[in-house]
């Protein structure tokens, strides 16, 4: 038996323990309820939770482990970002409007999981239709970091990254549209995956930013995140965007070694104003990857990445306002029935059933598309679009994976950026790029902010994340980077005191 605590074991321990029937996964499911009970009125990371279904799915779980028909995943607990349908359990996106609604389908990730031998404790809290870089657009209450209960927990898979974190879920889904699943993983200390989009289906994904969402895993190492993405990705009739293309066994990358690695570092990622904690956390990992073999080159340049943040708030918004025009009170969800009218009841359906921040966003994408201006700001941005995914296209034919923070700062406080939007989608100007262009993009620990720096929540160290991105469709190199780095370190190892 491990002498690590149930609730801070990784997904390959647990699945271990589970093989050689050191545990049940009654007892793993168990001992995560009890976990979330203990801590979840303080980090607020759960939204819904299905006890008595996820004890049902571990006892068949436990069968399966029996009849040697088990998997990897197979009876270990995770949780859900609470964007993802899951067919008669409720799915809300952190948002009043789909308060109520319980979706009578799952989507294709759940599906997969499910044929793996899934156990899911419950939907995990979020910012509202995945807007926001913090989770405190969340209509039921931010999302508090595990290692400073002042601080953000990042966004918008803030429930999901918290979970993990806390030791309430041993791994969870999320989504990333502009860095929604990096960086809360940067700053909750764990390892967080954006998969190419495409290789993973967004059937069953409530869209925010059709071209730009992807599902992804959040998990406490990178062999837990490789076993996920295995498990969900691959082609989807029912997604038009799905690749039609063989899912490679990134388990197989998992080395020790980067001898003949060529490792680029960007030099516009390390920008004016960045956390000094920071900036040296993630220039001694990549001295840490170049010990290990790898040939690292500090001279790259992506010269358009000054105008990726512009180009993110015009394409975003205009697909969100497109998105979310379904939300009309008429169908489902949230509906105002006391108006003058029909059109008087829509227009109150939405003012009283969206957040400020989506509001904003709404407003944004459709006065970029109305006419008039479409040329101006919508067709500009996706002309800005194509020359940041050239820029990517010709870095990566003279490496083979780029390196650089996720974040410019460690998790900054509650309410400290809530009221100016401007800073706050500033806070993913170096995750904004990866999906422009559409590549994978991992975030593994990589330090600490340091206990005595000025502004340090009652002088708590907090997680800082080295970001690794490759070419499309080659998530084995980006595996293989971010396995040795890891292994090479004990920062995954190490967990809040809660």
């Amino acid at each position: 038996m491990t002498s690590v605590p149930l609730h801070y074991l990784t997904l390959h321990e647990a699945a271990g323990l589970l093989a050689r029937r050191e545990v049940s996964s009654v007892d793993l499911t168990r001992a995560a309820f009890d976990r979330i009970r203990a801590l979840d009125d303080s980090v607020h990371a759960f939204l819904t939770l299905t006890e008595d279904e996820a004890l049902a799915q571990a006892r068949e779980a436990d069968g399966r482990i029996a009849r040697g028909e088990a998997g990897p995943l197979t009876g270990v607990p995770a949780a859900v970002k609470d964007v993802i349908s899951t067919r008669g359990v409720r799915t809300t996106c952190g948002s009043r409007i789909l308060e109520s609604f319980v979706p009578l389908y799952d989507a294709f990730v759940i599906e997969r999981l499910k044929e793996a031998g899934f156990v899911m404790l419950g939907k995990t809290n979020m910012d509202e239709f995945a807007m926001g870089s913090s989770g405190e657009n969340s209509a039921f209450g931010p999302t508090h970091n595990p290692w400073a209960l002042d601080r953000v927990p990042g966004g918008s898979s803030s429930g999901s990254a918290a979970a993990v974190a806390a030791g309430m879920a041993l791994y969870a889904l999320g989504s990333d549209t502009g860095g929604s699943i990096r960086q809360p993983a940067s700053l909750t200390g764990v390892v967080g995956f954006k998969p190419t989009y495409g290789r993973v289906s967004r059937f069953g994904l409530v869209a925010f930013g059709s071209s730009l969402d992807q599902i992804g895993p959040i998990t406490r190492s990178v062999r837990d995140a490789a076993l996920v993405f295995q498990a969900i990705a691959g082609h989807d009739r029912r997604d038009s965007t799905s690749a039609p293309l063989d899912v490679p066994a990134v388990t197989d990358a998992l080395t020790t070694d980067l001898s003949g690695l060529r490792v680029g570092v960007p030099r516009e990622y390390f920008v004016e104003g960045m956390d000094d904690d920071v900036r040296q956390a993630v220039r001694a990992a990549i001295d840490r990857m170049e010990d290990l073999g790898a040939s690292v080159d500090w001279d790259v340049s992506l010269p358009s990445t000054g105008h990726a943040v512009a180009v993110y708030y015009i394409i975003a918004p205009s697909e969100a306002s497109a998105n979310l025009a379904r939300y009309d009170g008429v169908k489902y969800g949230y509906s105002y029935r006391e108006g003058a009218g029909m059109w008087d009841n829509m227009e109150k359906t939405r003012e009283f059933g969206f957040g400020e921040e989506v509001k904003r966003r709404i407003m944004l994408g459709t006065y970029a598309l109305s006419s008039g201006y479409y040329d101006a700001y919508y067709l500009k941005a996706q002309k800005v679009r194509t020359l940041i995914r050239r820029e990517f296209d010709a870095a990566f034919e003279e490496h083979d994976v780029l390196v650089m923070p996720v974040s410019p700062t460690p998790a900054f406080k509650l309410g400290e950026k809530v009221d100016d939007p401007l800073q706050m989608y500033l806070s993913d100007v170096m995750t904004i790029p990866v999906n422009i262009a559409g590549l994978p993009g991992i975030s593994v620990p990589c330090g600490f902010s340091q206990p005595a720096r000025p502004g340090a929540a009652d002088g708590s160290r907090l997680p800082i994340g080295l970001q690794i991105l490759a070419k499309p469709f080659d998530e084995p190199a980006l595996f293989r980077a971010a396995y040795a780095y890891e292994q090479a370190t004990d920062w995954h190892k190490q967990h809040p005191e809660l």
